[in-house]
């Protein structure tokens, strides 16, 4: 025998015990209990009913309440509550549904203040998610409203209570003259007694995107019957909070159902909305970077550079950079790049006037092709070897000197045949010597004025 109706410690069906009350709504109690038989803990979804309603309307009520929860437990969703089983006791339905650790938007709302666009932008997308995919089965949730929508302990977004908390028929206004759904949340349409769609439901969603950041109803007027004529009748107070959510939420809650965004048209705003405020967060990340850190970067950066520089200095006051040379008349040409950019010191010569080399530095630059304008020496400096410049340096010195030892050679002969001549028969001009013509009976005569001189 079952206990009495909301009894804690309740075992229902013989599996599910009922261990404490989650939250109560209009038309049901939600339970935290066991699940004896597989040992897990869930929710578990009481219907319940006022006495005054009517065995025509119970049943209604029931039948709809069945058919809408095998619907929603179709639903294929992160954002939708899986529903594990249906319980039929006491002539109504217990919903047995996923348990799920957390706050309702409602309670996030009034405990820690309105949200921040870009959070609201998130839930919304989230709720969004769930609502297409429930239509997409033909099913109205018909309350979305921030008491049904849970935040978990993960960040997890879910939407509750769907067509089970609020059953209604073709009206939102039950024969017994009972509101189904919160008046603040509840489409002009539905308001008017007409029947709902999918637009119904992406009306109450604006209406809680406007309750997330301003942290209050769009129209609410303390009544039921006050506020639902607001809804028909008055126009929207602008959020004072919405920033870029301002253009979603005023096309949401546009009370033309034709002219209210879709599904499609919402879900690419929202997704723009997200998408600007992380790209400016980043942004801003990159460029809080604190300058100290960065600063102490690139000075110990420039120090190191600096430091390298002064040692390839130091190195090359050491060590002279070697240079190319000719000597003699052919000068000094020089080659690379260091010989454009300054002037090294002069290498000292050795006895032969030779200059010293060094190692040879390769040219930093390619050696540019010889014309018809440069001299045997530029040649020589621009690309020839310099082992091979001082042979011929060599070569040319002991030309120059034989020349000089045989003009010595040419002019102290020269002196000494003029020596002779004066001690002889006649005198001569310095370095040439007239020849003697031996004749019988005649003696020597000088040549001829005009005859040339031998």
């Amino acid at each position: 025998m079952t206990q009495a109706q909301g009894s804690t410690g309740r075992l229902l069906a013989g599996r599910y015990r009922l261990n404490g009350v989650l939250g109560r709504g209009g038309m049901g109690t939600v339970w935290r209990a066991e699940d004896e038989m597989l040992g897990r803990t869930v929710a578990v979804k009481e219907l319940r009913m006022n006495a005054s309603v009517e065995e025509e309307e119970k049943h209604r009520l029931i039948v709809r309440t069945l058919r809408e929860a095998k619907a929603t437990a179709r639903i294929r969703h992160t954002s939708a509550v899986t529903v594990f089983d249906v319980v039929d006791e006491d002539d109504r339905p217990w919903i047995v549904m996923e348990l799920v650790e957390s706050r309702s938007l409602a309670d996030v709302v009034r405990e820690d203040g309105p949200l921040a666009p870009v959070r609201a932008a998130e839930i919304a997308l989230d709720v969004l998610g769930v609502l297409s995919a429930a239509h997409a089965l033909g099913i109205l949730h018909r309350d979305v409203k921030p008491s049904n929508v849970l935040i978990g302990e993960d960040g997890r977004v879910v939407l509750t209570d769907f067509g089970i908390a609020s059953v209604e028929g073709d009206a939102s206004i039950t024969s017994t003259g009972m509101l189904v759904g919160a008046p603040s949340y509840i489409s002009p349409e539905r308001a008017r007694g007409q029947k709902p769609g999918p637009p119904a439901d992406l009306w109450s969603l604006g209406g809680t995107l406007y309750a997330m950041v301003e942290g209050r109803p769009p129209y609410d007027r303390g009544s039921a019957l006050a506020t639902l004529t607001a809804v028909m009748t008055e126009e929207l107070t602008t959020p004072a909070n919405a920033g870029p959510l301002l253009a979603v939420i005023e096309g949401l809650l546009e009370k033309d159902p034709a002219k209210r965004l879709d599904a499609s048209q919402t879900r690419s705003m929202l997704k723009r909305v997200v998408a600007e405020a992380t790209a400016k967060a980043e942004s801003t990340t990159e460029h809080a970077m604190p300058v100290g850190s960065v600063a102490v970067g690139e000075g110990k950066a420039e120090a190191e550079a600096e430091a390298e520089v002064k040692e390839a200095g130091a190195a090359a006051e050491a060590k002279p950079a070697p240079k190319r040379t000719v000597g003699g008349l052919l000068g000094t040409v020089r080659v690379g790049r260091r010989a454009r950019d300054e002037e090294p010191a002069a290498e000292p010569a050795d006895e032969k006037g030779a200059a010293k080399s060094a190692d040879p530095v390769p040219a930093a630059e390619p050696i540019r092709p010889v014309t018809s304008e440069w001299t045997m020496g530029a040649t020589q400096a621009a690309g020839a070897d310099p082992r091979k410049g001082r042979r011929r340096l060599a070569i040319a010195t002991v030309v120059v000197v034989l020349l000089l030892i045989a003009g010595i050679v040419a002019v102290v002969q020269a002196m000494g045949s003029g020596d002779g001549g004066a001690k002889g028969e006649g005198t001569h001009s310095a370095g040439a010597t007239a020849p003697v013509t031996a004749t019988t009976g005649t003696t020597p005569s000088r040549p001829a004025a005009g005859d040339p001189a031998p």
